[in-house]
């Protein structure tokens, strides 16, 4: 595979960043996630790191190096974080339930797969057109898609959720793929915070328009700035695919020189307690080089 990929994350006007995203990946598969902490339950950053956690911990373990079902590994391991929140709880005495969003997508092969509880949006583009979107979990959304074929009255809970991680329920986890990926085809996985404030066609334009590296900041600093004080946290996580065939792309990954058994992951295995409230590229440098050595490392064994 070759891919660029950017990130950037702002706490915006809260008093914590609960959002959390990174990605990992292998030879012949990549797995890039982002999780947003629910506010009004506790420990939302724990909430969103533990689910990124607990995926990329499935990813290390059944990517050798690619996953046999991928859409099969995306719910359970979309569950699986469920269930280590419910854990987390218990253990812990907590009266209620941290409880957290969640969006992943999968790059195998040549082709994409993603899956989502919540309203953590994905959102792929190709050329200038967006072709493919989320739905969100929220009630809004339902009616939305529900007053296309009855009439609907007075709206409700316009921005209240129906499921997420941590919940007393089972999440519901929708997924979708394969859809074959084109060179230069755009992924864009983002919370709340960014979509809530920039329209759908403002997020195709930009990724349309632009290097993922120049729109992914423009797009969260519209958020922020639409938003004003009272923004919500704002991150964003954009993937360009391309063509194994191209030449070595500038600031791109490729993963043609790995190993079988070679794991390169952004997510971190610690709770992050005392993680910094923004972040972006320049705080997984050290993620980088270990990867690089870890690329080395494998180029090395194979000679």
């Amino acid at each position: 595979m070759r891919f660029t990929v950017y990130q950037v994350s702002r706490k915006g006007g809260r008093e914590k960043n609960e959002d959390r995203m990174g990605y990992c990946y292998t030879r012949d598969s990549g797995l890039f996630a982002l999780a947003d902490g629910m506010g009004g339950h506790p420990e939302g950053e724990v909430a969103s790191q533990l689910a990124l956690q607990t995926l990329a911990a499935m990813f290390q373990r059944e990517a050798r190096p690619a996953l046999k079902d991928p859409l099969r590994f995306l719910h359970d391991a979309i569950i699986a974080g469920h269930h280590q929140l419910l854990r987390y709880a218990t253990e812990r005495s907590l009266v209620d339930t941290p409880r957290t969003t969640v969006v992943a997508c999968l790059l195998q092969g040549n082709a994409a797969y993603w899956a989502h509880c919540g309203d953590s949006r994905l959102y792929m583009v190709r050329g200038d057109k967006l072709i493919a979107r989320t739905r969100d979990h929220s009630y809004s959304e339902l009616q939305e898609t529900l007053s296309q074929v009855v009439p609907i009255g007075e709206r409700f809970n316009r921005n209240v959720l129906f499921t997420c991680l941590g919940s007393p329920g089972k999440p519901v986890v929708d997924t979708a793929g394969p859809l074959v990926m084109h060179p230069g085809d755009r992924v864009l996985l983002c919370s709340d915070g960014l979509w809530g404030s920039v329209s759908d066609a403002g997020i195709t334009d930009l990724l349309a328009q632009h290097p993922i590296s120049d729109a992914v900041p423009e797009l969260v600093e519209q958020a922020l700035r639409v938003a004003g004080a009272k923004s919500d946290n704002v991150t964003a996580l954009a993937v360009e695919w391309e063509s194994a065939e191209d030449g070595d792309s500038s600031g791109g990954v490729s993963t043609l020189s790995l190993g079988e058994e070679v794991f390169a992951s952004t997510i971190q295995a610690s709770m992050l307690g005392d993680a910094p409230d923004e972040l972006d590229d320049a705080e997984i440098e050290r993620s980088i080089r270990e990867i690089n050595e870890a690329i080395q490392r494998s180029s090395q064994k194979r000679r």
